[in-house]
């Protein structure tokens, strides 16, 4: 009798460890990649995976730089489940078929993203007939020029567009480039043309036009099969923000050697956007989000991104902001 108790409580505690192994690789298993580009109000993202906070949340996230012209078609084919972009590009996103869904804001831009031009150029008005430097339609620098240019009278038929990356657009104004009149680029790009003003001036930033603004994202898919490491997400991003103003020195130092700048460099660079706390966030998410996506969608049709308005009440939840 004693034997068969001994059996039963060894089969017993063997199941039991074996529910916790499994149990506790599940919550380890929480796997998924993201999409980013260089820009520095994902960094924060950066930062949760560099100094463990991911981890801590018991998420195994995998950060791939895609520009923001291809990270759609990264979602589609499945290589990635989430991505950081600005909201009008989700609207573009959508209306393409890629459903995608936001869950939480990054930053707001405030002069970290510009237009560059030559010396020459006194005012927006003056680019009619000139060349600009700017990602491919869909993007958020095409979309701010689209945005400027229509502030000042202008609309994108009024401008030739010759499509560059935002490094390589501001590299093409530091280098005086023939043919290339201005240049939509963004931090920390934008600082390498404001460190050498004979190259170019900046004529205007989201200081003049507040319309760059990020958020992060995923499949409705993905969000349905993991709420969990969907909120785990949400968490780790606000606890990396969180240890930016608790140790800005490290953090910069983290954040900073992932685009080759150094921490002062790098605290330069972000000077220029706001990282938005979960408190930033449920007030964003209370009417300025929807109100700015309609008008975003308005002038995506108009300027011919997009040939239709998708459902935008279905672009964002706020479930896991909480």
């Amino acid at each position: 009798m004693s034997s068969t108790r001994s059996r039963i409580a060894l089969a017993a505690s063997t199941l039991a460890t074996t529910l916790l192994l499994a149990s506790a690789a599940q919550a380890q298993e929480a796997k998924l990649a993201i999409g980013i580009s260089g820009w520095t109000g994902f960094a924060p993202l950066t930062l949760a995976k560099e100094a463990g906070i991911f981890k801590k949340h018991g998420l195994d996230v995998s950060i791939k730089k895609i520009p923001q012209k291809d990270r759609h078609l990264a979602i589609a084919s499945g290589d990635i489940q989430c991505a950081a972009t600005t909201v009008e590009t989700w609207v573009v996103w959508n209306a393409n078929g890629v459903a995608t869904t936001q869950i939480f804001q990054l930053d707001k831009s405030y002069g970290a993203d510009g237009m560059v031009v030559k010396p020459g150029i006194a005012k927006i008005a003056d680019l009619k007939g000139k060349t600009v430097a700017a990602s491919a339609p869909g993007t958020a620098p095409y979309f701010t020029l689209a945005w400027m240019l229509k502030k000042n009278g202008l609309g994108l038929k009024d401008v030739k567009v010759v499509n560059l990356e935002p490094q390589a657009a501001a590299n093409a104004m530091i280098a005086g480039t023939d043919g290339i009149d201005a240049a939509m680029t963004y931090e920390p790009y934008l600082g390498a043309v404001r460190a050498k003003p004979e190259a170019g001036k900046i004529i205007a930033t989201t200081l003049d036009y507040p319309m760059v603004m990020d958020t992060f994202g995923c499949t409705p898919k993905f969000l349905a099969e993991n709420p969990k490491a969907a909120k785990a997400l949400a968490d780790s991003y606000f606890d990396a923000v969180a240890m930016i103003k608790a140790d800005p020195k490290k953090s910069f130092e983290i954040m900073g050697a992932d685009v080759k700048q150094t921490g002062e460099a790098f605290e330069k660079s972000q000077a220029y956007l706001r990282w938005q706390d979960r408190e930033a966030n449920q007030k964003f998410f209370a009417g300025e989000h929807a109100q700015f996506t309609k008008e975003a969608a308005e002038l995506l049709l108009e300027a011919g991104i997009i040939k239709q308005i998708p459902d935008l009440s279905k672009l964002a939840t706020t479930q896991f902001l909480k």
